[in-house]
């Protein structure tokens, strides 16, 4: 459903208590949760209304200044999350334990302080975990830590930002013909692979098979989704150009939910905003480095992309 998608318009069949409890219902059976009625029944109402206070979140945000951004955005997010919990997992929350944000910010020093250079570190229980094992089937280690510099380099939306500024690029572009996605053989000589090792490769990063090569290219066996929670999917979907890429380079962080890193840079730009007021007033106002336009960039793209996230998450297997 997701090649139809309009903006927040396209919640609107949600925000009905039948249509809400039956939906659920149907994600409960799938699930083998006893006494699905009851259960969703029970959840029609708190599904509900994540989806309208996010919306509400979303749509001030839209309308502040910048420097409120992250707070709005971050807490509008959160709320969207927690609907999506809840259609794969009934009994949300069943400790106060999932109710952590799940992730910490370091101390900041005062001075020479940058955003690149910022991380967040991963805890144990809350929020930010739930997702990832519920939603992705992810487990993150407990201490982990995620630049800011990576998260952003996650974003694909950003990469004729990160060229224009940085002379890099961070994705490689599928080639789309016909109405079928291919991969150029140009990416055997990026991962250092031979063909049937990119192959495997890719079929285990993407869950979906290529086809041999021909005429320099390789023509995937069906089309990817822009959220695939069931392969963690190292492709990423551009939402502007509607087009699919795959990383540059391998790396560990390859599969990281495009997700989760909107979830991370908005929870540690929503503790600038809040905490470190001094810092993030002179980047808005005095915009002295490369921080403030991937920033500014950052929040406008993730009002749209982060909705269109979680409602292919929503609508997944939906006809």
């Amino acid at each position: 459903m997701w090649r139809g998608y309009r903006g927040w318009e396209s919640f609107s069949f949600f925000f009905s208590a039948e249509y809400a409890q039956s939906y659920l219902q149907k994600r409960y059976k799938a699930l083998g949760c006893p006494a699905p009625d009851q259960r969703s029944f029970e959840n029609c109402y708190p599904f509900l209304y994540y989806l309208e206070h996010g919306n509400v979140y979303y749509a001030q945000a839209a309308k502040a200044p910048i420097i409120l951004q992250p707070i709005l955005l971050f807490y509008g997010l959160v709320h969207l999350a927690k609907a999506c919990i809840l259609t794969e997992d009934p009994f949300y929350p069943e400790t106060t334990a999932v109710l952590a944000h799940g992730v910490s910010a370091r101390k900041r020093k005062k001075q020479q302080y940058q955003f690149f250079h910022d991380e967040v570190k991963f805890q144990k229980n809350g929020l930010f975990p739930h997702l990832s094992d519920k939603l992705f089937h992810m487990k993150q280690d407990e201490g982990d830590k995620a630049t800011m510099e990576s998260l952003l380099r996650m974003i694909p939306e950003l990469e004729t930002l990160f060229w224009q500024m940085e002379g890099q690029a961070n994705f490689f572009p599928l080639l789309k013909r016909d109405g079928s996605w291919f991969v150029s053989s140009k990416a055997l000589d990026l991962y250092h692979m031979t063909e049937l090792r990119f192959r495997e490769y890719f079929l285990a990063h993407s869950g979906i098979a290529l086809e041999e090569m021909k005429d320099g290219m390789a023509r995937l066996s069906e089309e990817p989704s822009p959220f695939s929670p069931t392969s963690n999917t190292f492709l990423k979907f551009d939402y502007y150009e509607k087009h699919f890429m795959m990383p540059l380079k391998k790396s560990h962080r390859s599969q990281f939910p495009e997700l989760m890193a909107h979830y991370l840079l908005l929870y540690n730009l929503s503790m600038i905003a809040r905490y470190e007021t001094e810092w993030w007033g002179e980047a808005v106002k005095m915009m002295p480095n490369r921080d403030y336009p991937f920033i500014q960039s950052f929040l406008k793209i993730t009002q749209e992309k982060s909705p269109f996230l979680i409602f292919c998450h929503l609508t997944a297997g939906l006809k």
